[in-house]
C-alpha cells in the first residue's frame, strides 16, 4: 500500500488505512527536530520506568495476574510505537535513529455526528487512526483507571493483615 490508501474491510465502517504517525496519539506532535528526539527519549525513559517498577513489583510479591497483563499490556505497545520509530526510517531511508514515523493502519467510520453538533459536527465519530500498540496502550490505560486499587495501595492498606 503506499500512504493515504485504504481498503474496505468490513463494509463501509472499518478500513485498513496506510499513514504514518510522526509524533504521538492522535498525530499529536510538539515541534520537528528536538521535540521528535525528546517525545522518543521520554517514551525510552517511561517504558524503561515501567518495566523496572513491574519486576519490582513481581520480586516483591506485590503483583497478581491483573496488574502483570495491564502493565505488559501497556509496556508492549509502548515498546512497539518506540521500535517503529526508531528504525522505520532508517529502514526507509528518510530519517535518522530516533526520528522515524510510527504506521498506523486502524480506521473506523462508525457514524457521522450530525451537522448540528457544536465543534464536531459533519465529521465522523473518532476519526483516529491508529495501530496495534496504540490499541494495548489504551486498553491497558483504561484498566489501570478500572482496577485502580490494584495499581495504587496507599501504606496503610499494605500492612493490613489479608484473610
Amino acid at each position: 500500500m503506499s500512504i493515504g490508501e485504504a481498503s474496505p474491510v468490513l463494509g463501509n465502517w472499518f478500513y485498513i488505512y496506510f499513514v504514518e504517525n510522526e509524533g504521538m496519539a492522535f498525530g499529536l506532535s510538539f515541534g520537528a527536530g528536538i521535540g521528535k528526539l525528546l517525545l522518543s527519549l521520554v517514551r525510552i525513559g517511561v517504558v524503561g520506568f515501567l518495566i523496572y517498577y513491574l519486576f519490582a513489583l513481581i520480586k516483591k510479591k506485590q503483583a497478581d495476574w491483573t496488574v502483570v497483563v495491564i502493565l505488559s499490556l501497556v509496556i508492549a505497545g509502548a515498546l512497539g510505537n518506540i521500535i517503529d520509530s526508531m528504525f522505520y526510517g532508517i529502514i526507509w531511508n528518510y530519517a535518522p535513529f530516533l526520528y522515524g514515523h510510527v504506521v498506523d493502519m486502524f480506521y473506523f467510520k462508525l457514524f457521522m455526528i450530525p451537522d448540528w453538533f457544536p465543534l464536531w459536527g459533519g465529521s465522523y465519530f473518532f476519526p483516529a487512526i491508529f495501530n496495534v500498540a496504540d490499541s494495548c496502550v489504551t486498553l491497558g490505560i483504561i484498566a489501570i483507571i478500572i482496577w485502580n486499587k490494584k495499581f495504587f495501595i496507599s501504606k496503610k492498606e499494605e500492612n493490613i493483615p489479608q484473610p
